[in-house]
């Protein structure tokens, strides 16, 4: 096969970060204000308009609130586990090994009643029709490192008694997760689909949540950056902007300029045709390639975001592509989670231009018959002893 020539704009591929919105450039930190406080009367206002523009852009129910808080998405799911998880059994659902992080916490840091959901194998979702309403229930949207994600929210009862918290780190922006209101918490972070900065965490609380908060105290004490109530009531100016504990100004003007962009394009609705259009790139592909398979099996469950795949080659012959086309400066950072089985993780979501995909794309079929020649001729050699 003959070498391609036309390289990706933007290489970066990687689930997290993600690559930057289409047109980045170190410019939009021009209004930093840089060496002022987060308190400040600029502070304040540049984190409350984050706050105020993730609630338009998401089309939030007005009762629900949003607080920007430390340690990116695996800061804001620990603030709820700890300090919303005690009053009923839990079910956790996982099947990767993010989700698998909140069900080892519940069992073996904070030792509450939990209910395992998983799977036997990367690829699979579990039956999510046997969570029990009267629990409180964590799942995962979108299983980052298995390209696995929830195909709906059917499963989720109006009715239920517990609450319903959502890892939605990979999936916001980018998958049908309505009705809001199937969740009573949701939450992620900023270098994931819209590609900004890391550090920070996104929490958004839907009224059984707070009233969660309110009714219920923790069995054990609470570090300082989890503490959400005060008095047993909730802290409200959390969510008008007033961080926990001290934010990053230039990390919160990238993100900023991500919303920003986000509307340019057709706000949500635009987002999610991006990525589902980038999808599409790659199905294209590997039904082209025969040698080339969706790790998820069933179609309907397949993430537009993380997308994983197997290729016919073994381990050391995908390490061996992978590190090929990042020589070759056209993908970086795709080689599978170090716990699914070897093969790539694509990042699709809809900052990443369907253009720089195709083009990935025929390099990636480049790469996999120079790399599979090479195996071949090597095992050649060792049959024939040479």
């Amino acid at each position: 096969m003959q070498k391609p020539t036309t390289k990706p704009t933007n290489p970066a591929f990687g689930s997290g970060p993600c690559a930057k919105r289409p047109g980045w450039s170190p410019a939009v930190f021009a209004d930093v204000p840089m060496g002022r406080s987060h308190r400040s009367t600029v502070g304040k206002a540049k984190l409350k308009k984050a706050i105020d523009e993730t609630k338009a852009l998401l089309k939030l129910p007005s009762d629900y609130l949003v607080a920007i808080v430390p340690a990116s998405d695996t800061g804001a799911v620990e603030m709820v586990m700890w300090s919303m998880l005690g009053p009923r059994p839990v079910d956790i659902c996982h099947w990767e090994t993010y989700g698998s992080d909140w069900f080892t916490d519940a069992a073996q840091q904070l030792k509450l009643d939990v209910r395992n959901h998983t799977v036997e194998r990367y690829g699979l979702l579990p039956d999510l029709s046997k969570t029990n309403p009267k629990h409180d229930c964590i799942f995962t949207f979108n299983g980052t490192a298995s390209g696995v994600k929830v195909p709906n929210l059917d499963w989720i009862s109006n009715a239920r008694e517990g609450l319903s918290i959502c890892d939605a780190t990979s999936a916001i922006f980018a998958m049908d997760m309505l009705p809001w209101t199937k969740m009573d918490v949701i939450t992620y972070s900023w270098q994931k689909v819209l590609g900004s900065e890391g550090a920070h965490g996104m929490l958004i609380l839907g009224p059984r949540a707070v009233a969660r908060l309110e009714s219920h105290t923790p069995a054990f004490p609470l570090p300082k950056i989890f503490r959400m109530t005060k008095g047993g009531k909730l802290t409200r100016d959390l969510f008008d902007g007033a961080t926990i504990n001290t934010p990053s100004m230039l990390c919160v003007e990238d993100y900023l300029d991500a919303l920003e962009w986000a509307k340019s394009i057709g706000g949500l609705d635009g987002l999610r045709a991006k990525s589902l259009s980038n999808f599409r790139v790659l199905e294209k592909f590997v039904d082209a390639h025969p040698w080339a398979h969706f790790l998820c099996e069933n179609p309907a469950h397949r993430s537009n975001t993380s997308v994983c795949l197997t290729l016919d080659l073994p381990a050391d012959g995908v390490t061996k592509l992978t590190k090929l086309l990042e020589k070759e400066g056209v993908a970086y950072d795709i080689g599978a989670h170090p716990t699914a089985p070897p093969g790539l993780r694509i990042w699709c979501g809809s900052t990443i231009d369907a253009a720089d995909l195709s083009a990935m794309c025929e390099w990636l079929a480049w790469a996999y018959e120079v790399v599979k020649a090479e195996t071949q001729t090597w095992t050649y050699r060792i049959c024939k002893g040479f």
